[in-house]
Formats: C-alpha cells, sequence, structure tokens
C-alpha cells in the first residue's frame, strides 16, 4: 500500500510535534498499547527489582538474585526476554507508525509479528548483539551504533525485510540523521522523568509520545528518501 506523505518534518522538533499531535489523535488505542507493553514488561521488571534489592545488600549483582531461584526459572525469563518480549515490541512499533501516518490502527495487530516470528526474533538479536559489542568497545561508538540502527524494527514491520537487510538499511537510511536520533532519545529521558513526577500515572502520557515521535521520525525520513537507497533490490 503507497504511503501518504504527511508533511512531518524530519527534525527534532518536528518530530516531537508530529507525536504530540499522534498521541492526541490516537490517545485511547496508544493507551492500550503502552498498556499491553507494561504488562509484557513485568515479569522483567520483577527481575530487576531482585537485582537492585541485591545491590542495596552488597550482594554480587551478577550472581544474585537468579542463583537462589531454580534453574528452570533463568531459563524461562531468558526465553521470555528474547523469544517472546521483542514480538509485541516490533509490532507496537508497527502500530506507532501506522498512527504516525494517520492510518486506521487495530490493537489486535500487537501480535501481528508472530507471523513473522524468526524474521522478528533473529533481527532482534543480531541488532542487539552489534548495540551491545559497540557499548563494550566503549560507550560513544555505542551510542552511534544505537542510533543508527533506531529504525531496524520499524524496516522489519514496515517494510518486510529480512534480519541483514534491516539492519543495513537503518544503517543507510539514518545517515546524516544521527544527532537526530540521540538529541530525540535524550529528550526523552526528560519526558519520561516528567511523566514520572506526575505521580507516576504520567509516564504513560510520555511513553506514548515518546514512542509517537519516534515512530514520526522514521515516518519522515522514509518520506523524503529514494527508498531504493536504503531496500534492497528486488530478485526475479
Amino acid at each position: 500500500m503507497e504511503t501518504v506523505n504527511n508533511n512531518i518534518q524530519s527534525t527534532w522538533k518536528g518530530s516531537l510535534s508530529h507525536g504530540w499531535e499522534t498521541m492526541k489523535r490516537y490517545f485511547l488505542p496508544l493507551f492500550l498499547v503502552v498498556i499491553v507493553l507494561a504488562i509484557v514488561d513485568i515479569p522483567l521488571e520483577s527481575v530487576r527489582d531482585g537485582f537492585d534489592d541485591d545491590r542495596e545488600i552488597g550482594e554480587d549483582v551478577f550472581i544474585e538474585p537468579l542463583s537462589r531461584a531454580p534453574a528452570i526459572f533463568e531459563i524461562m525469563i531468558i526465553a521470555y526476554w528474547l523469544l517472546f518480549v521483542p514480538v509485541i515490541e516490533y509490532g507496537a512499533d508497527l502500530l506507532f507508525v501506522q498512527a504516525a501516518r494517520r492510518e486506521a490502527i487495530n490493537v489486535k495487530n500487537i501480535i501481528i509479528g508472530f507471523n513473522d516470528y524468526v524474521t522478528i526474533i533473529l533481527t532482534n538479536l543480531l541488532a542487539g548483539a552489534l548495540i551491545g559489542i559497540a557499548f563494550i568497545a566503549l560507550i560513544i561508538p555505542g551510542i552511534i551504533v544505537a542510533c543508527r540502527l533506531a529504525f531496524v524494527s520499524y524496516l522489519v514491520m514496515d517494510k518486510g525485510l529480512d534480519p541483514i537487510a534491516a539492519v543495513e538499511g537503518s544503517w543507510k537510511l539514518t545517515r546524516g540523521h544521527g544527532w537526530r536520533i540521540f538529541g530525540l532519545g535524550v529528550t526523552s529521558i526528560f519526558i519520561f522523568i516528567g511523566g514520572l513526577l506526575l505521580f507516576i500515572v504520567g509516564t504513560i502520557p510520555a511513553v506514548i509520545w515518546i514512542k509517537s515521535s519516534f515512530a514520526s521520525l522514521y515516518q519522515a525520513v522514509v518520506d523524503e528518501t529514494d527508498e531504493t537507497l536504503y531496500l534492497p533490490p528486488q530478485t526475479a
């Protein structure tokens, strides 16, 4: 389906502005999407809380608290994090892109990623490994790689790319936009903190605004970029 150009400006301000308008226009469905994401994240938050508790009492945070749990529980948590969570997150990213385009969105499609399950899992592993290795090397290269791969999930869900093509496509598509992505990421931290200050309830609108802004930036860059520059050539 041909994408409608919404005249989104591929700037920090333009992305935030369009993200804000998107949040207002689609607040209820996107509110539900964020609630689903929060529920999906509950098991991971429980594990993080356990690590925080151990840090407070001075235990080794790399061994505890999971070492006190049965091995099968550790395996289940890792499998859940690697094999389930990314599918829901990628589906949510597609919904935010559709909202940024002013298309009708169906929250049930948050599970649409299961139709291309293997691609999503492999893409998430590849992008995560590249970012992780870059951060291990040095913080700054890690930030650069994270910014350049910011559009990977969108390209998988929106353009149907495979893992390699999505990583390469995001690297090409974000060329010249790294500082904007970085600035939007830094701004997102302050938006989220602002939501926390509003009695925590404000975190939900904050997350909606953040994710809408990133989806808006993606759509703006796609609208102004020749797709032959970032999509792999079609094979006969």
